[in-house]
């Protein structure tokens, strides 16, 4: 499908969103929210598909925030009524099961560090900026920015962010736990579809259960969680694709996934 505000291509088994709205540095509106809907839906309605990077046109920002130009008239009354960025925990966290990374090109500012942080992990450039500017507007995170950013950096860390504005880059967002890694900049996009790729080489119902098990981590008790994750395991043991892969490591070749 074509859409406005972003771009959208399969390599073979993964998606490839990339948000195209370069005369606003990418920024995100309601618009960018319903399209990203249904890229989403449509990756996790694919069996073809099995992993997905989002990323940013340009070479300036991933997205440098949420859309200031369509929030600055709405009433009080309409943000509570509309339940106003409650979309993107609907549509784009909660709907996809599978596996995705953020490919953070840029600046990842407000709305757009806040999008970067749904994702399952971030690979970004050595040229990216992260930060939760939204004090200097008068505002404050409302994407789950206080929330996220939290539990990926601590509390000190994030609470100077959010109280100050100040920008983090790509050195010290990794050494802070915030991305998984630092890839320099030319380089960034192709290594983020090289591990795309190489997750969606493997068993989807594997995949699709350690995604939910670390999810979990997040979400429970150590106790709990470590229940959640053993009968996990125990329903993976009866899939085709246990049998298959126990057979193809003592066989020594790849596995052929059946993603059942």
């Amino acid at each position: 499908m074509n859409y406005e505000n972003i771009l959208v291509e399969q390599r073979d088994a993964v998606t490839l969103v990339t948000l195209n709205r370069p005369q606003s540095l990418n920024a995100l509106n309601s618009e960018v929210l319903r399209e990203l809907g249904e890229v989403f839906a449509a990756y996790e309605a694919d069996k073809s598909q099995r992993c997905l990077v989002i990323t940013g046109s340009g070479d300036k920002a991933f997205a440098a925030g949420a859309d200031i130009k369509e929030m600055v008239e709405k009433e009080t009354v309409d943000f509570y009524l509309e339940d106003f960025f409650s979309g993107w925990q609907r549509n784009v966290v909660h709907g996809t099961r599978k596996p995705w990374i953020a490919a953070v090109n840029g600046f990842a500012l407000g709305g757009g560090c806040e999008l970067a942080l749904m994702a399952d992990f971030i690979i970004a450039s050595d040229k990216a900026r992260f930060g939760q500017p939204e004090i200097n507007l008068g505002v404050a995170p409302g994407m789950g920015g206080s929330q996220r950013l939290t539990r990926a950096v601590g509390k000190a860390k994030s609470m100077e962010m959010c109280l100050t504005g100040r920008m983090m880059d790509a050195a010290e967002a990794e050494s802070a736990g915030l991305v998984a890694r630092v890839v320099p900049h030319d380089e960034m996009l192709n290594d983020a579809l090289k591990t795309a790729a190489a997750i969606a080489s493997k068993p989807p119902m594997a995949a699709l259960a350690t995604k939910e098990m670390v999810d979990a981590a997040f979400e429970t008790t150590l106790e709990l969680g470590l229940k959640h994750e053993r009968r996990l395991f125990q329903i993976l043991t009866a899939s085709e694709d246990k049998v298959e892969g126990m057979k193809a490591f003592v066989e020594k070749r790849e596995g052929q996934w059946k993603g059942r």
